[in-house]
């Protein structure tokens, strides 16, 4: 016996399946999802974490353009303050840059979803951004992340860079910066923050 190409029995049978799949959710499931938002959705332990960044620093910024070879020493200032209700902390900075003045604007924060930091970074000597990715340890006082950047200066795209934020006390804190592309552990770049009274 000859089958038709539509065998309406099948398709009839495949649309309930797939209705069925499709359905709405209850009253009670969208509840659910809904606590489960605004859950994820407020500041907790991961942004107390990043409490103790909050204020106003003096920055000494050591920059390696060798490995090995001796760093180019600059000052700056930062003021770091919380916004959007707490869910992100934006620093501010201005210092000096291959000796002209450099404004940059960092974010930080913590999805409660995938329990990791995450930050952005942008400066007004650059039209890309800097994102990176990772995880506390330490009980928060040092945070890890990766992410890709590009390089103008060698014209190199997707390099892998790692950044170490270290937490020493409620008035001091370090930032390093590594360059994947100039070996595992290559640092090219520390800032050291101290508390303005």
């Amino acid at each position: 016996m000859k089958h038709d190409v539509y065998d309406t029995g099948s398709i009839a049978d495949r649309t309930r399946a797939e209705g069925k799949s499709a359905a709405r959710p209850s009253d009670a499931e969208k509840q659910e999802m809904m606590r489960k938002m605004e859950e994820a959705g407020r500041p907790g332990p991961g942004h107390k974490a990043l409490e103790a960044l909050v204020g106003n620093w003096k920055a000494e910024v050591k920059c390696w353009h060798e490995p090995g070879g001796p760093p180019q020493v600059s000052q700056g200032t930062a003021k770091a303050n919380w916004i959007l209700n707490g869910r992100f902390l934006q620093e501010e900075f201005n210092g000096e840059m291959m000796g002209k003045p450099f404004r940059g604007l960092y974010l930080m924060g913590y999805d409660n979803t995938k329990q990791t930091f995450s930050s952005v970074w942008l400066s007004d000597m650059q039209t890309s951004t800097f994102v990176t990715e990772g995880k506390g340890e330490n009980g928060n006082k040092v945070i890890t992340q990766e992410g890709r950047a590009s390089c103008a200066a060698t014209g190199q795209t997707n390099v892998l860079m790692k950044t170490v934020l270290r937490v020493i006390s409620p008035d001091k804190h370090t930032f390093e910066m590594f360059d994947g592309s100039r070996g595992e552990n290559a640092r090219t770049m520390e800032i050291t923050y101290t508390r303005q009274q």
